[in-house]
């Protein structure tokens, strides 16, 4: 079943005030490193390295009432911070949370955003350990993942894609945008599509994949959040390379299909540049490590290009358009 809307009712972050409005996050979020003037966290492993990445998400901008939930909306927001620690190789630790919000906003918002955070944190074996809140005109969601990058290995770093390694992939391509053009569409949604509106609210991605593949020897990764193309042709133009992909092995499955028939919209526009399924797209030698699957290869010819051709649809999300 697809939930959407926002609390409406109850007392407001400017009637409980700021202690009220942080009590309502560390309860529906607790942590034991969470209320003093900074979290301190104990490395999980010898010869660790800090990692960090931040990333907002803005009522109206990067979500709507109308499509989601203030729990699904926190989740979401754990998933893409944490998939960019994850697309480092390394293992996210804690989650920091800032919001800036109208006062008359119900507490009740802030309540379930702070239990998806809060749950969502928990699966990656994690916490939320800090953050601030502020009153403004809307509701805005910034969320800093610290993760810890173990051993001596090097970080899997957009510029370290090699000619003659292969292209993995985990997760959905093409998911989220096509869930998002379901919601927009006013049309009703079969429960059969459910799953893709599903995965626009809250992206799929399985902890410690980034870690899994950094250990088989994986140098290169992102996450697909603006973009496959997109943000393959940013990895491509760091590392000097090009990239083929294949295009049996990102062929939209049943469920684009059916989605696109639905609305009348090709749904290889989703796979190529919809963007937002953070999906972990990296290089590696040989075998594609567990949990991840092959989509195509580096080549030394520059730019992406699909069984060596132009893609169809070259475009992605642009933060100021």
């Amino acid at each position: 079943m697809i939930h959407t809307g926002f609390p409406e009712t109850g007392p407001s972050l400017g009637e409980v005030g700021e202690a009220g409005v942080i009590q309502a996050i560390v309860t529906a979020a607790p942590s034991t490193i969470n209320g003093d003037d900074a979290a301190v966290l104990t490395p999980s492993t010898p010869n660790s390295r800090v990692v960090a990445s931040t990333d907002m998400l803005v009522d109206g901008r990067h979500f709507s009432a109308d499509y989601t939930t203030p729990y699904l909306v926190g989740r979401k927001a754990v998933v893409q911070n944490y998939a960019d620690i994850e697309a480092m190789g390394a293992r996210p630790l804690a989650a920091l949370l800032a919001i800036s919000a109208p006062p008359e906003t119900p507490v009740a918002v802030v309540e379930e955003l702070a239990r998806g955070l809060g749950s969502m944190t928990q699966e990656w074996a994690s916490e939320l350990v800090g953050g601030d809140v502020t009153s403004g005109e809307r509701l805005v969601i910034s969320v800093t993942a610290i993760g810890s990058l173990g051993g001596n290995l090097d970080a899997l770093r957009l510029n370290r894609a090699r000619p003659g390694q292969r292209v993995v992939a985990h997760g959905h391509l093409g998911y989220s945008a096509a869930g998002l053009a379901l919601l927009e569409s006013g049309v009703r949604i079969p429960a059969s599509l459910e799953p893709l509106v599903q995965a626009h609210q809250v992206p799929e991605i399985t902890p410690g994949r980034g870690v899994v593949a950094r250990s088989a020897g994986a140098t290169a990764m992102t996450d697909n959040s603006d973009g496959l193309i997109r943000d393959l042709s940013t990895m491509a133009r760091m590392s000097g390379v090009g990239i083929d992909l294949s295009s049996v092995a990102i062929k939209p499955d049943r469920l684009l299909e059916d989605a696109g028939l639905l609305l009348g919209i090709d749904p290889w526009e989703w796979v190529l540049t919809g963007g937002e399924d953070h999906a972990l797209i990296g290089t590696c030698d040989g075998s594609a490590p567990v949990g991840f699957r092959s989509i195509g290869t580096v080549s030394r010819q520059q730019g992406v290009r699909i069984d060596g051709k132009e893609p169809a649809y070259t475009g992605g999300w642009e933060s100021f358009a």
